[in-house]
């Protein structure tokens, strides 16, 4: 049933969204992966659906250690709260320590929201290319999807 018919009928209970495909999530990571390279980065993606759930991830050779869980992070960062990453580390830069408290946030720049048609959809972070790079990255690779 559409949106349309569904409002027709008096359902207002629920609306049809828009949802990350495997298929969408892995053009995300091959485009930062590919990014990173052209960069000469060596980085961890990953991508989440708009509940923060890991949906894909990829760790290049050579990335260090910490960059899968901070790269999760971002992602799921930029997810729960529809809105970059890096905003929450520009706060707290700015004198707003109190963004720390935020449960469950990585407030550092590399976490982007995915958005198909103006419909938000998930998210991607990046770890590994350090700070703007990080972004620079992620922003390429949420642009794989318009």
């Amino acid at each position: 049933m559409t949106n349309a018919s569904s409002e027709a009928h008096g359902n207002t209970f629920s609306r049809p969204i828009a949802c990350l495909t495997i298929e969408g999530a892995r053009r995300v990571i091959q485009t930062a992966i590919a990014e990173a390279r052209a960069g000469g980065w060596r980085i961890s993606v990953a991508v989440v659906d708009s509940a923060g759930g890991l949906l894909a991830f990829e760790k290049m050779d050579g990335a260090i250690g910490i960059s899968p869980e901070v790269a999760i992070g971002k992602a799921r960062t930029a997810a729960l709260l529809q809105a970059p990453s890096g905003e929450f580390e520009a706060f707290i830069n700015a004198g707003q320590p109190s963004f720390l408290g935020t449960p469950g946030v990585t407030p550092l720049e590399g976490g982007i929201p995915l958005r198909l048609a103006d419909e938000f959809i998930g998210a991607v972070g990046v770890s590994g290319a350090h700070g703007p790079n990080d972004t620079r990255v992620a922003s390429a690779a949420a642009a794989a999807l318009i």
